[in-house]
C-alpha cells in the first residue's frame, strides 16, 4: 500500500497508466515551450531551467487540476489565456532575428522559468481535465502520475533544445503551435459560446489556424523591424 493505494491491483495500474499516458500526450506542446524558453540560455543554465521549469509546472498543474472544472467554467478566462499565448509565441519568435539573428537571450534562468510557468499554466487549462478524468477523483494517484511524468517532459524538452539548434525552423513551428492553441482557446471560451453559440469543430480548427498565422506573421514582422532598427543604429555609430 502506498498512500492508501493498493499497488498490486490491476485497477491501480490501469488508472496510473492512463494518467501517465494522458500527461505525456498532452504535454508535447508544453515541452516545445520549455525548449524554446531555455534555448538561449548558457549551456550550464539550460539544464537547470528545464528541470526547475518542468518541476514547477507539474506542481502547478496538480494544483490546477484540483480546481480545473470550476476554473474552466469562468467566462473570459480562456480569452485571457489566448492573449497570453499569442504574446508568448510572438515574443519567442521575435527574438530569432534580434542581434543579427543571434536570438534574444532571455535574461537569466528566472525569466526563462517564468515564461515556462505562464505558458504551461495557460496551455494546461484543457489538458488537466483529461488527467483528472483518468484519476477518477483519486488525488494521491493523480499526484503520483504527474510526478512520474516529470523526467519524461524534461527529456522531451532537452531533446528539443538540441534539435532547435540544428533546425531553427522548429522554433517557428513552435510559435505557430502556440498561436493555434490560442485560437482554439478563444473560440471555446464560455463567454464566446454564450454570445455566438457553440462553435463547430471545423470553426474552432479554423480559429486555431488563423491564430497560428497571426503569431508567425506578427512575430516575423517585429523581428525584421527590430533587425532593421539594429542595423540602422549600428550604421549610425560607424558613420
Amino acid at each position: 500500500m502506498i498512500f492508501g493505494l493498493d499497488v498490486t491491483s490491476p485497477l491501480f495500474w490501469s488508472a496510473f497508466g492512463s494518467i501517465l499516458l494522458a500527461n505525456i500526450v498532452l504535454s508535447g506542446d508544453n515541452a516545445v515551450v520549455i525548449a524554446m524558453a531555455a534555448r538561449t540560455l548558457k549551456p550550464e543554465q539550460r539544464g537547470k531551467a528545464i528541470f526547475w521549469g518542468s518541476a514547477a509546472a507539474i506542481v502547478m498543474r496538480i494544483l490546477l487540476t484540483i480546481v480545473a472544472i470550476q476554473l474552466l467554467a469562468l467566462p473570459y478566462l480562456k480569452i485571457i489565456g489566448a492573449i497570453l499565448l499569442v504574446y508568448i509565441g510572438v515574443d519567442l519568435l521575435k527574438g530569432e532575428e534580434d542581434e543579427d539573428g543571434g536570438g534574444k537571450e532571455i535574461n537569466g534562468m528566472a525569466s526563462a522559468i517564468r515564461t515556462i510557468l505562464i505558458a504551461d499554466l495557460v496551455m494546461s487549462l484543457d489538458n488537466v481535465l483529461a488527467v483528472a478524468a483518468a484519476a477518477k477523483g483519486n488525488l494521491p494517484l493523480l499526484v503520483m502520475g504527474l510526478l512520474v511524468s516529470i523526467p519524461l517532459i524534461i527529456f522531451g524538452a532537452t531533446l528539443l533544445t538540441k534539435v532547435m539548434e540544428r533546425f531553427p525552423i522548429i522554433i517557428t513551428i513552435g510559435a505557430a503551435l502556440l498561436g493555434f492553441l490560442a485560437g482554439e482557446m478563444l473560440l471555446t471560451d464560455p463567454a464566446v459560446s454564450t454570445q455566438f453559440g457553440a462553435m463547430s469543430e471545423q470553426t474552432v480548427t479554423l480559429g486555431g489556424v488563423l491564430g497560428a498565422v497571426l503569431v508567425v506573421a506578427l512575430g516575423t514582422w517585429l523581428a525584421k523591424r527590430a533587425h532593421a532598427a539594429h542595423q540602422e543604429a549600428q550604421e549610425a555609430r560607424e558613420g
